[in-house]
């Protein structure tokens, strides 16, 4: 059938790229090399017009993630999305994405990022529409009215751009770290990044963005769309001065703290696992503002592995159970479905930090980093309390889930049959309990020296067990019942709505620009224009022609009222 082999061809092809460019990346990081390539499309006069590519060991380790990912994405959605009549062009949308994808990890250059930025944000909304109701229509308009912010900032930076004789950024980053001028590329670069990266204020478009099909979620929310920002970062790193990295810092380690508050209150599956996202790409953000910027790119290559695989159980889940995503609908599942419940299991103890899984050796390394810095008490309380909560809403998820009561329809029949996308779950299983430890000897080739006291070392460890301990309190109906009542509604209100963001994106931002074009469009369009314009126009003209008609009908009593006037006229010159 077409649409198999449409998903298999694309599966196989990205699939062996992937384990090309990954050989490629380890020869490039073995012996520290680089090839700038430039590539002349065309010549016109003394102006040639030049495509340029960047491929480092960590452009190409990157573009060999993404396309691995993708590979077991098109694969699972065979199965996934097997009852959809458009299927090719589902695949061919998700290639396109990837595309854009690659397209920006390969520049050294600001055109062609921008081309593959917008590539992202313009194939972002048809994913996010793709299920064609309001709320996905509302969703897809959120992602890419805030996504066009960060366009903007790029459009900006290219026009500054023009004070160098070139582009190509990556020649210039040490001139403008000591240009006072250029810093405001740094500014631009870092709001661009923030938007796509879905850092407060720019937060509310990612759980938005949940109305897109599963495999789009997985795609998007571990190695694409969002990771866009952080990546942008981390090739600008060398421009971003002391000032601009403190506000980053502080606006990543908020972002973490409101994301993971979100999902302890939130009963979406997906909208949960989208708010971990979020809660990750602060850590990588924050992480990146203190200078590491290896760090934080080793992290951003493990979060992508157990957030795919995470996302790929979510939809097996949601698959099973005719489109339901409330999880108090859930529970007891490692009955029904165990083989999916063991990869999120494992997915979830990855993202927790679960020592010798990929989120482990990242995570933990982040921490104790963070733990050596000179850095206030604020963000070091910030880092370690969202740690706790990242374990509290992943322990709550599992409780509601897997274990428990079954709440769901008693009739209804789960199993783990949907052996395509168990397969492409379970080979994600395997990268996502080695590729931490792998990458941690790749990337780190000195080991790293981490000398702390006994209590710091063990912190992180004490604030996941905390962590789990309080995920199981709160999954109680008790807790959930109580935190929802009338006494604390307001409260659960502003932390399970994300601080009001979505509402304060969304409402205030319309209400007076809408109730300005309304008021000028009863006042102009329907008053004054229709007064003076067309309809009053109108109106001259009717009543014009009703009296020359009047007058052209030849009646004698007209003539007759005609002369007499003629009369009284004359009397009154003459007299």
């Amino acid at each position: 059938m077409m649409y198999i082999s449409i998903c298999l061809i694309s599966f196989i092809f990205l699939f062996f790229i992937s384990f090309f460019l990954f050989l490629f990346s380890l020869n490039f990081l073995i012996y520290d090399y680089s090839l700038f390539i430039e590539w002349e499309l065309m010549s016109l006069n003394s102006c040639s017009i030049v495509m340029s590519i960047l491929l480092d060991w960590m452009s190409l380790m990157f573009l060999s993630f993404v396309l691995f990912i993708s590979s077991m994405v098109i694969f699972y959605s065979n199965q996934y999305m097997e009852g959809d009549l458009n299927i090719n062009r589902f695949i061919i949308l998700v290639l396109l994405f990837v595309l854009s994808m690659m397209l920006l990890i390969i520049s050294p250059n600001l055109i062609s990022i921008l081309l593959g930025w917008d590539g992202l944000g313009l194939v972002s909304y048809c994913l996010v529409i793709y299920y064609q109701n309001f709320k996905s229509y509302n969703a897809g308009m959120i992602t890419a009215l805030m996504n066009r912010v960060g366009d903007v900032m790029l459009l900006i930076s290219i026009s500054w751009m023009l004070n160098y004789g070139s582009w190509n950024y990556i020649f210039y980053l040490d001139l403008m770290k000591s240009d006072l001028y250029m810093q405001y590329i740094g500014i631009l670069i870092m709001i661009a990044a923030m938007t796509k990266s879905a850092q407060i204020p720019f937060s509310s478009w990612l759980p938005a963005a949940m109305a897109a099909p599963t495999p789009v979620s997985a795609l998007v929310h571990s190695s694409t769309l969002v990771t866009a920002g952080v990546y942008l970062l981390i090739r600008f790193n060398l421009i971003l001065n002391n000032n601009l990295c403190l506000f980053l810092l502080l606006i990543s380690t908020l972002t973490m703290f409101m994301a993971g508050l979100g999902a302890n209150f939130e009963f979406d599956l997906k909208k949960i696992i989208a708010l971990s996202t979020l809660s990750q790409l602060g850590l990588m953000m924050s992480i990146l503002s203190l200078g590491n910027y290896k760090l934080a790119f080793f992290h951003l290559l493990t979060h992508a592995m157990f957030k795919a695989l995470l996302f790929m159980c979510a939809g097996a889940i949601i698959h099973n159970f005719k489109d339901n995503q409330d999880i108090r609908y859930m529970g007891n599942l490692m009955i029904h479905m165990p083989l999916t419940c063991i990869c999120m299991n494992i997915s979830n103890l990855a993202l927790c930090g679960m020592p010798f899984l990929a989120g482990f050796y990242s995570k933990d390394l982040i921490l104790e980093i963070v733990s050596m810095d000179f850095i206030n008490i604020l963000i070091f309380i910030l880092f370690f309390f969202s740690t706790g909560l990242t374990v509290c809403y992943s322990f709550r998820l599992c409780y509601y889930s897997i274990t428990g009561d079954f709440n769901f329809f008693s009739f209804h029949s789960l199993n783990d049959e949907g052996w395509i996308m168990l397969k492409s779950m379970l080979f994600m299983l395997f990268f996502v309990i080695i590729s931490g430890s792998m990458l941690s000897w790749l990337i780190f080739p000195t080991p790293i020296m981490i000398c702390l006291p006994k209590g710091m070392k063990m912190l992180a460890l004490f604030v996941s067990l905390v962590g789990a301990w309080l995920g199981y309190e709160i999954s109680k109906f008790s807790i959930s019942w109580f935190s929802n009542s009338l006494n604390f509604y307001k409260s659960s209100f502003f932390f399970g709505s994300m601080w009001f963001l979505p509402n304060i994106s969304t409402f205030s931002l319309n209400y007076f620009p809408l109730m300005l074009s309304y008021n000028l469009y009863k006042n102009f369009d329907q008053g004054w224009n229709e007064y003076l314009g067309g309809q009053g126009m109108y109106m001259v003209m009717k009543n014009n022609s009703i009296l020359l008609q009047f007058l052209h009908n030849n009646n004698l009593k007209i003539y007759l009222i005609l002369i007499v006037m003629w009369l009284i006229l004359l009397m009154m010159f003459f007299f």
